[in-house]
């Protein structure tokens, strides 16, 4: 049986923060639950595309429309390998839900690989789950990492930053990065 990952998205994730770790993950064999909250398998989010252009922040188009693979309030935490939260717009409402909450608050405090790219780290941040931990975001969320305790790490968007159980990076630059390394922490053998 493949091992299983969970990912949470929700309207407006980052395209390529969304599409390419979840090809990845099941190129390399892992099962992974697309979930939202207030949604069921095959229910649609729009994903928005993030762009760096000159301007003093990124630009925004929309992306592509991605059905979700399995329901929200099915999810056993128990049954997972790791955890994947998705970028863009969707973690500044997704952490709005106590059950996304609980969700993160048990993978980190169980120790479970959990990986964040971009924007996702604002749902860590309202986990309360980052005390002590050295992580990496787009750098508009840096202040939100460091007022929950953390420690944010500016590294060029292509990098990773990992620290325990946790992955992050800071933009869709860094899908390879980590990708591979929260591969990495599931037990695998992957070689960057």
């Amino acid at each position: 049986m493949a091992k299983k990952v969970l990912m949470i998205a929700g309207d407006f994730t980052e395209d390529y923060e969304t599409m390419v770790p979840f090809q990845s993950l099941q190129m390399l064999g892992y099962q992974v639950d697309v979930v939202c909250p207030e949604k069921k398998a095959g229910d649609i989010i729009r994903t928005a595309i993030h762009d760096f252009e000159g301007e003093q922040t990124y630009s925004e188009k929309r992306g592509h429309n991605f059905a979700l693979t399995a329901d929200f309030d099915a999810v056993d935490e128990k049954e997972y390998a790791g955890l994947f939260i998705t970028g863009g717009r969707s973690p500044e409402y997704l952490r709005l839900y106590p059950r996304v909450i609980e969700i993160v608050q048990y993978f980190m405090n169980n120790n479970v690989p959990v990986a964040a790219i971009c924007h996702g780290p604002q749902i860590l941040t309202a986990a309360n789950v980052l005390k002590g931990k050295k992580a990496t975001a787009y750098p508009a969320v840096g202040p939100d990492i460091d007022l929950a305790g953390g420690t944010y790490v500016a590294v060029d968007a292509d990098k990773a930053v990992v620290d325990g159980n946790l992955v992050t990076a800071p933009a869709w630059p860094g899908d390879a990065a980590i990708v591979a390394e929260f591969v990495k922490l599931m037990g695998a053998k992957i070689e960057i």
